[in-house]
């Protein structure tokens, strides 16, 4: 026959907080490496969003020989699919629009980030 014994089977309250303690030790340590790998990611789409409108912009005046009046203008002429996105500010409307110098016909020259802050270089979003 077999025999009872006096312990059930399972995990004890201390094996559980041991485990649950060294869970969040590793949580401490991978959570502020996962959260500046997403603002290093949004830096490096912002960076490439900002490098193709400028293209789109040198190709807008080169074809035409005047600088977009809009943003609107570069997507309605199809040199831009959509709006570019500013992912520090998660919008399309956010951008600081740079006009051209007196002599030069159109609207935008250059667009910068109208997000506040920086980099992790410390340098202003607004001067990428």
């Amino acid at each position: 026959m077999r025999r009872r014994s006096n312990r059930s089977a399972g995990f004890t309250l201390i094996e559980l907080l041991i485990v649950l303690a060294i869970i969040a030790l590793l949580m401490t340590l991978a959570l502020p490496e996962y959260f500046h790998s997403i603002d290093a990611s949004k830096e490096k789409v912002l960076a490439q969003n900002l490098h193709v409108t400028r293209i789109a912009i040198d190709q807008f005046y080169g074809d035409l020989g005047r600088y977009p009046d809009s943003l609107q203008e570069l997507v309605d002429k199809h040199y831009l699919r959509a709006l570019p996105l500013d992912p520090i500010t998660d919008s399309t409307g956010t951008w600081q629009i740079v006009p051209p110098e007196e002599p030069f016909p159109g609207n935008i020259y250059d667009i910068k980030s109208g997000a506040e802050g920086t980099d992790a270089d410390g340098k202003s979003y607004g001067a990428m």
